[in-house]
């Protein structure tokens, strides 16, 4: 009994060292549940940043896949695919071209706009011969300043489409483009201007200034109508494909030469109420007055341009 109760602190010491040893590891044990937790964050990390990089589905998405899959207009699967390709369009570098014929038609809207009255009184002295010769030619006689603007439009508008017409034939003129279009235009201006300084000098020569008047409020008429009709045909011939291009010239041609024949038709009309000629005489005159100097400054200009003879 004395053996055992004196053994008794010495189990009671090494119960405690066994528990002592039993207790020290419990910092691993921290260990191990704080790593868990560090797993548990990057799992729960991760799949946040899958749930994220899933694409959001769209209802109205839905709603159009659906539509795909059922109508049979929208199926594709056994339709041969056929692919839309355009020639590359090659660039001229005439962007210039485009201020100067949107110049030109935003001064014919201005003028139109400012003066409406005297392009109505205009059309209608046009269209009615008669009516022009007794009561309009005075109302237009009366607006000098919307006559002459008009007559400046005309020589711009007849210069700048003499130029498209050698564009489109082909002749070299992109390099003095800048030089031939406002000579073209002077050059018509001039024409006209040493035209009506002769007129009115012959009528004041041989005594017929009423007649003179009366030609010469014709021949405006007849350019002022010209300059107004060429302004589409500038749009045209200026932007569109060649071959609209080309029938566009030969229906503007055909216009030029139908004004000019309505007014040689109607100077002859009113001719002859003051003199009496005979046709031939007319005629004379129309060879050597109106055709041979066009003739002759073609000739000139193909010469300046070519300069071939």
């Amino acid at each position: 009994m004395l053996m055992i109760w004196s053994a008794l602190p010495a189990f009671s010491q090494a119960d405690s060292a066994r528990r002592a040893r039993t207790v020290a590891p419990r910092p691993q044990t921290h260990k191990v549940t704080a790593d868990s937790l560090h797993v548990a964050d990057s799992l729960r990390r991760v799949a946040d940043s899958a749930k994220a990089a899933l694409p959001r589905v769209n209802p109205y998405d839905t709603v159009l896949q659906q539509l795909a899959r059922t109508n049979r207009y929208l199926q594709a699967a056994n339709k041969t695919p056929q692919y839309d390709i355009n020639p590359l369009r090659i660039d001229p570098g005439q962007d210039w071209l485009v201020y100067l014929v949107g110049g030109v038609l935003l001064l014919l809207g201005v003028i139109r706009t400012a003066y409406l009255k005297y392009f109505s009184d205009l059309f209608r002295a046009f269209f009615n011969p008669t009516l022009s010769q007794r009561q309009l030619k005075d109302q237009l006689s009366q607006s000098p300043f919307p006559n002459f603007v008009l007559n400046f439009f005309f020589a711009i508008s007849m210069g700048l489409y003499l130029y498209l017409l050698m564009y489109r034939l082909n002749y070299p003129t992109n390099a003095i483009a800048w030089m031939l279009i406002p000579g073209l235009m002077l050059l018509v201006g001039i024409i006209y201007l040493v035209k009506f300084v002769v007129l009115r000098f012959c009528g004041w020569l041989f005594g017929n200034e009423e007649l003179i008047d009366a030609y010469v409020f014709i021949l405006y008429l007849i350019n002022k109508v010209l300059g107004i009709m060429l302004a589409p045909f500038l749009v045209i011939l200026a932007f569109c494909t060649p071959e609209i291009a080309g029938t566009s010239l030969y229906i503007s041609i055909f216009f030029i030469v139908l004004l000019v024949v309505y007014r040689y038709v109607r100077s002859y009309s009113l001719i002859r109420q003051y003199l009496s000629f005979s046709k031939l005489h007319f005629f004379l005159y129309l060879c050597a007055f109106e055709v041979v100097p066009v003739l002759i400054i073609t000739k000139v200009l193909l010469l300046w341009l070519t300069g071939n003879p």
